[in-house]
């Protein structure tokens, strides 16, 4: 009797627990070939990112040999490796986790039209989100345009079992696993650790200052939000699972997640959120001030709360959620920089980079994506004070002015001149014509 192999193409799904495609293809078929495909032209995106990736397919590769299988690794396109190693061990089919962007589309149309051709099945599974992408419509459209209503419906919707990872996988003989790159250095010098490993270690250690989350989250200097985003991202842990931890569907936590799958879901009807304004009549009168971006991309704008969380951001490459409005506030709202080189800034050090999440909140900040008050500001030394109320967030990022004591940080402009000159700090970017209230 001929034993049946598949393949399945890993892309940002790195892990071995409720992973549907996964599963699948060990439970109807004798052998499996686990597949990762390095792209030359997505490794040159992010040190970051890059250096993360490695580490989590080298965990990746640990998990399934414990199973009795390998990660089998690939460098060149993705579609032709992923068809030339299914035809090579004479696999009926490919399967892999559904995605949403421009390049996952254009991946699997060119991947399906291969399959067709080599007279093999292309099959998609869920995964990446909790809910998938097209599987709530509201009347009269293709997605979801603000978030309450959509967020109503998700929590409605009957999910779909968690996956127990698969007790053995088998490869066909013969095949070649290949070389994993060392993970390279990377810019952040105190960047996460990737990995399913990491991933599930750091769920479980958080888990428990769930129920104070709604009091802890917005604590910048306290740092007690979860730091899943990145293991979320690149798949490390499933969403769903995490979800499932969670529990309360309602709670401020599952909400967050909720988030995720909507702006998914955006960019399945709306797939150029990266460069288009999404809101119909957005400002599109942005001022050019190439001086001001790279004090902004550098932490020194003058804006303490605002270059401690760019500096965060190129240290850790993460940056706290709250840290994350107010600098693009900042950017955007006062400075009034286009959003779309503030998406690269954040796109070329977060872990968690990603097109649709960090396009999606971009958006929301700047007032041309699905916010229902797009004119809506943060005064950054008011959520400084409110989130930071005693500069310790500050203090640790930005040393220039750990001297200065209590909430006086937020404001070094006020101090003394004489104090001022010798703190080393520059003084907050003028903007022509205008007169934010915080200076004053």
């Amino acid at each position: 009797m001929t034993e049946r192999t598949a393949v399945v193409l890993f892309t940002r799904d790195l892990r071995v627990h409720d992973h549907p495609a996964l599963a699948a293809a060990v439970s109807a078929f004798d052998r499996v070939v686990p597949l990762y495909v390095l792209d030359p032209a997505l490794q040159k995106l992010s040190p970051n990112r890059t250096r993360f990736l490695h580490q989590s397919l080298a965990d990746l590769r640990e998990a399934l040999r414990r199973r009795g299988g390998d990660l089998v690794v690939r460098r060149g396109d993705p579609v032709a490796e992923t068809v030339k190693l299914a035809r090579k061990v004479g696999a009926e089919g490919i399967g892999l986790s559904a995605d949403v962007s421009r390049h996952a589309h254009r991946r699997e149309r060119r991947l399906r039209a291969e399959c067709d051709r080599h007279r093999m099945f292309l099959r998609l599974f869920p995964g990446l989100t909790i809910v998938e992408p097209g599987a709530l419509r509201p009347a009269g459209g293709d997605h979801y345009r603000v978030f309450s209503p959509y967020f109503r419906a998700w929590q409605g919707v009957r999910l779909r079992e968690e996956l127990a990872a698969p007790k053995r996988i088998r490869l066909p003989e013969g095949v070649d696993p290949g070389r994993l790159p060392d993970p390279p250095k990377g810019d952040s010098p105190d960047a996460a650790e990737g990995g399913e490993s990491v991933a599930r270690r750091r769920l479980t250690t958080w888990l428990p200052t769930l129920d104070r989350y709604d009091d802890i989250h917005d604590d910048m200097a306290g740092d007690d939000t979860s730091r899943l985003s990145p293991y979320l991202r690149w798949g490390c842990v499933s969403p769903l699972a995490v979800a499932n931890r969670a529990g309360d569907r309602d709670g401020p936590f599952v909400r967050q997640l909720c988030w995720r799958d909507f702006y998914h879901q955006v960019v399945a009807g709306f797939p150029d959120l990266s460069t288009t304004a999404y809101r119909r009549g957005a400002r599109e009168d942005w001022r050019d001030d190439p001086h001001a971006l790279e004090a902004w991309t550098e932490g020194r704008t003058g804006m303490p709360i605002v270059d401690a969380g760019v500096r965060q951001l190129r240290a850790e490459g993460w940056m706290h959620n709250r840290a994350r409005l107010i600098t693009a506030g900042y950017l955007t709202k006062h400075l009034g920089l286009d959003w779309r080189p503030g998406l690269e800034v954040f796109f070329r050090w977060l872990l968690d980079g990603d097109r649709v999440n960090n396009s999606g909140n971009w958006q929301w900040v700047a007032g041309t994506g699905n916010d229902t008050r797009p004119y809506r500001g943060f005064n950054p030394v008011r959520q400084a004070e409110r989130y930071d109320p005693d500069g310790a967030y500050v203090r640790r990022w930005v040393p220039e002015l750990e001297s200065v004591p209590g909430k006086a940080v937020h404001q070094p402009w006020r101090l003394p001149d004489e104090t001022r000159r010798a703190l080393d700090y520059p003084p907050p970017l003028e903007v022509p014509g205008a007169d934010p209230v915080w200076l004053r």
